[in-house]
């Protein structure tokens, strides 16, 4: 081994330590989730400036399914903006006149993004890294807006499966997107191999991975709240398809 393929070797190992001690992001965000109800012309999104020593600028904008940054319907405004160290501040999801000529009857999905951009060092060789986030944003219309009966009983335990072959297909009779996050044969039991996290879009069905036998006729399927919430909720099996049984469902987690 030469001189320059060890001080390589060492260089790059000292970067990894380095990257694996700092890429924490400093500018955070109030959720895991945007949901933009359709009868208001914008929706706020809380920031936090964490280092408490430096400050960041932070730039926001919003993509499509696709991942292609899009300026309408939807927009982040300002679109870049400075946190003073140990901050708070807003970003405003402002919704434009092209909004109302999305889908009325169901949801539409975007991606919410936050980069943090930190200050220039003065310091020579030094690594700077832009962090980013990126969540889900629901723009949900005016007229499938929840009610508070909704709310008490949750769309999402309206899904059922159906076995196709040695699977289940996960059906969504529902105007909204539910992402499904965990999938068990038992209550207290351990995710099923081949469980993958997917998001079954409003009156639509995906295949689940795990197979029916693994599964079995009692599964359980953990899905993500408006809230950042998990709750848990159990199937009972009946010939070829399967309800949620409230009474063995687990509200939030």
């Amino acid at each position: 081994m030469t001189l320059n393929t060890r001080f390589t070797r060492q260089a790059f190992a000292l970067l990894a330590l380095g990257l694996s001690q700092t890429a924490h992001a400093a500018v955070g965000l109030d959720r895991t989730r945007v949901i933009f109800d359709g009868g208001k012309e914008a929706t706020s999104v809380n920031i936090t400036n964490n280092n408490t020593q430096l400050p960041y600028l932070a730039q926001g904008w919003i993509e499509d399914e696709g991942g292609k940054k899009i300026t309408s319907p939807l927009i982040v405004l300002p679109p870049v903006q400075r946190l003073e160290p140990g901050k708070q501040s807003q970003l405003k999801v402002q919704a434009l006149p092209a909004a109302k000529l999305l889908p009325q009857d169901r949801e539409t999905v975007y991606y919410f993004n936050l980069r943090e951009i930190p200050p220039r060092s003065d310091k020579a060789n030094t690594l700077q890294i832009a962090l980013q986030t990126r969540i889900k944003l629901f723009y949900r219309p005016q007229a499938i807006a929840p009610s508070q009966q909704d709310l008490s009983n949750p769309w999402q335990e309206k899904l059922t499966l159906t076995r196709e072959g040695e699977r289940y297909q996960v059906n969504n009779p529902t105007p909204y997107y539910v992402t499904l996050v965990d999938a068990r044969s038992t209550k207290d039991g351990k995710t099923v191999a081949g469980f993958e996290p997917l998001m079954i879009p409003p009156k639509g069905a995906l295949p689940l991975g795990p197979t029916s036998k693994a599964l079995g006729t009692t599964p359980y399927l953990a899905y993500v709240n408006d809230y950042g919430g998990r709750p848990l909720m159990a199937f009972t099996c009946r010939g070829t398809t399967c309800t949620v049984s409230a009474q063995a469902s687990t509200p939030n987690e």
